[in-house]
């Protein structure tokens, strides 16, 4: 008897052992389209606005994408460090915005892989194509200045907001990190409410 339900046991943990790598490999399949479909709906928007504005303008776009991927930083880790045990209690006095937060940190490694490493990189590597963009647009105003030194200054620029911007972000995102994850879960639950 006691062979019989050892045997059962084992089968049991080889089948969620299977099921954990199915999830995985589905994941990974998903992020390669997301970041696939999301890159080229923010390059073409990006490029789509950069050709129709001027040099401030440009700046400006630069900027927000900039704050995107911080933004986006900031929610990633703010999830990976919130304590789910306060929402629970929310989540019982049908609290809006508190199944969704239950939800996003029992999701955490998904949703910080999502914020952190989907959008944080694919927002960066259009920063670097604003940048570029920026650079032919001040380079065809007739400023007398080195392309390669303009390149250099202005990348090192945007890499120094980003890093920087993340790296105040993150500090925030762990202090606040439960507020940060309910604001989140509040603005969820009225595009896609957990039922």
């Amino acid at each position: 008897m006691r062979k019989l339900s050892d045997d059962s046991r084992d089968k049991r943990n080889e089948d969620k052992k299977k099921l954990k790598e199915k999830r995985g490999r589905r994941w990974v399949i998903t992020v390669i389209l997301l970041t696939f479909v999301i890159s080229s709906l923010l390059q073409m928007i990006q490029a789509s606005l950069m050709s129709k504005v001027n040099l401030a303008m440009a700046f400006v776009i630069l900027i927000v994408f900039v704050l995107i991927g911080i933004l986006f930083d900031i929610i990633g880790v703010a999830v990976t460090s919130a304590n789910e045990t306060p929402f629970h209690s929310l989540s019982s006095q049908k609290i809006r915005g508190a199944k969704e937060a239950v939800r996003l940190i029992r999701s955490a490694d998904r949703v910080g892989s999502f914020c952190n490493d989907v959008i944080g990189d694919i927002v960066g590597i259009i920063s670097g194509s604003a940048t570029t963009v920026i650079v032919a647009m001040i380079m065809a105003s007739g400023v007398n200045f080195n392309n390669f030194a303009l390149t250099t200054i202005m990348t090192a620029l945007v890499a120094a907001l980003t890093i920087g911007g993340k790296a105040a972000g993150k500090r925030i995102a762990i202090e606040k990190s439960n507020d940060i994850v309910f604001f989140v879960g509040k603005v969820i639950s009225f595009i896609a409410p957990v039922k």
